[in-house]
């Protein structure tokens, strides 16, 4: 009981993190991408959009992979586990999402509201 319990509270937690949920951006991805891309500004100033974007990116493949971990785990007892090919699937989705959220915002089908762009000092490039 007690391991599937946590097995579900590692779903959880990957689902919040994974693109599976529609709002999860804004309370988890964005200000863990934002803070990755703060960290390595520090250390290589100019990084701090790339660095997002691979942020951003990043907490969506452990998202994914958090919810393959804990879903499997929680439904089969005995299984034999690959890391590797639920780490492929796991980077597969989340790049195709992230290109694809990246491409809504260049092409402005998304808008990054002007609050955000004058704290990233990005206005002069729109």
């Amino acid at each position: 009981m007690l391991k599937k319990l946590w097995n579900g509270l590692i779903f959880g937690l990957g689902y919040m993190l994974s693109p599976l949920s529609w709002w999860n951006d804004l309370f988890f991805n964005l200000p863990i991408a934002y803070g990755f891309g703060y960290v390595v500004s520090w250390a290589v100033p100019g990084w701090f959009v790339p660095a997002t974007i691979a942020g951003y990116w990043l907490s969506n493949v452990l998202g994914i992979v958090l919810m393959q971990v804990g879903a499997l785990d929680m439904l089969y007892e005995q299984r034999e586990k690959n890391l590797r090919r639920e780490l492929a699937i796991g980077f597969g989705t989340s790049t195709l999402y992230t290109v694809a959220i990246v491409a809504l915002v260049y092409f402005h089908v998304l808008e990054i509201p002007d609050s955000v762009l004058a704290a990233l000092n990005l206005e002069g490039d729109r």
